[in-house]
């Protein structure tokens, strides 16, 4: 027994990451950056949904074909069940030792599939599950409970799955999200890969989101800089992102006098660029885990703005490396404008501050690290 275990200490550890998709969005970054963090003493192999998104392309770089999984664009469907045995039998041929399942869709599959293999697995909860109806979190609770270990990325989701779902404390670690730092830098001093409009030197706020939720609130972002305006403030927003909510956005900024001002800017590739042309950054979600968007913005040394919702207040600690304002109310939101416009040199401080906290607590490597621990540990008992 004790020559079986040392055989299985020193062979790589069988590890696969399973997601939706790779379209661009942090769980899907995370994915990326933990796939190419991972020391040679694993053999990773990915497995999603679709295999489809602009994010696929680094993954083949890495000589990576994802194994894909498919529901055919519905669960309540009995190609649901074949996908689970399938995913079953591969996980047995391959010998994976630990799957690390990131979503929703693909949580359905890979926890009964890995049960069934006898494989150990790791369901990511990385929000508060705001977006799914009553019988999808009870499902998802469900199969959190059935998951040999869970991984957050916020103390707002551990207290969420202790204090609502019921699961042990002892079976979740959570992990900050992780940024390549160096690589985020090269991004900045890149450049711009297409003009930003012409804000004639007036200070910018810059929102990063997709649009195809409300919990995003673009709204509220407008609303305030409503308010900034009637207070006699001139404060031009770059809003980077896009979907189905653009155009409702874009009619609203218009009624509230606004379209000189907001620039809608769809997807860009090169925010960190565009945050370093702004004087301050603002995510005013009314549900969040823990925002890339916002480690991008204090990475790039502006003070955020953000609602008190998810891991949004331990990124940003209120005063400290920014400003937390209630969800939903666009006075506090635009209160909190007006106090960065009307003191440019406690913004930069706060930004300074912002930067030092990603180096020091958010790091790639740091993240990285951390999960190798994990996975050694719910794998090996090492």
């Amino acid at each position: 027994m004790r020559r079986e275990e040392t055989r299985m200490a020193q062979a790589p550890l069988r590890l696969v990451q399973f997601t939706k998709s790779f379209y661009f969005g942090g769980t899907e970054v995370q994915v990326v950056e933990l796939l190419r963090g991972l020391p040679a003493s694993y053999r990773v192999q990915v497995s999603v949904l679709d295999a489809v998104g602009p994010l696929m392309e680094p993954i083949r770089k890495m000589g990576i074909t994802p194994e894909e999984f498919s529901l055919r664009g519905s669960l309540a469907r009995p190609n649901t069940l074949a996908q689970v045995i399938r995913m079953a039998r591969w996980l047995k041929q391959e010998r994976v030792e630990l799957v690390h399942v990131h979503d929703f869709y693909a949580t359905v599959l890979a926890v009964p599939a890995a049960k069934l293999a006898g494989t150990k697995v790791i369901v990511g909860r990385l929000d508060l599950a705001h977006w799914h109806g009553r019988v999808r979190r009870a499902l998802l609770r469900g199969l959190t409970q059935m998951a040999d270990h869970v991984v957050g990325n916020a103390e707002a989701i551990r207290g969420m799955l202790v204090e609502e779902e019921g699961i042990s404390p002892e079976k979740i670690t959570v992990i900050p999200n992780g940024l390549d730092i160096v690589r985020f830098d090269q991004r900045r001093r890149a450049g711009l890969q297409a003009p930003l409009p012409d804000t004639h030197g007036a200070p910018v706020v810059v929102h990063v989101a997709n649009m195809n939720h409300p919990v995003k609130r673009q709204e509220d972002l407008l609303r305030a800089l409503a308010l900034v305006r009637r207070a006699g403030h001139t404060l031009h927003a770059f809003l980077v992102g896009d979907g189905p909510r653009r155009p409702e956005m874009e009619k609203l900024a218009g009624s509230l006098g606004l379209a000189d001002r907001v620039h809608f800017l769809k997807h860009r590739g090169d925010v960190p660029a565009i945050y370093e042309r702004a004087d301050f950054g603002v995510l005013c979600s009314s549900a969040e885990g823990m925002s890339n968007a916002v480690m991008e913005g204090m990475a790039a040394g502006l003070p955020m703005v953000v609602t008190n919702v998810g891991g949004n207040p331990e990124l940003v600690a209120d005063g400290e490396r920014g400003l937390v304002v209630p969800p939903l109310r666009p006075e506090a939101l635009g209160e909190a404008f007006l106090q960065l416009l009307g003191d440019r040199e406690r913004g930069r401080r706060m930004g300074a501050r912002a930067r030092a906290f990603v180096e020091r607590e958010l790091s790639l490597t740091r993240m990285v690290r951390r999960h190798d621990a994990l996975y050694r540990r719910v794998a090996r008992g090492e």
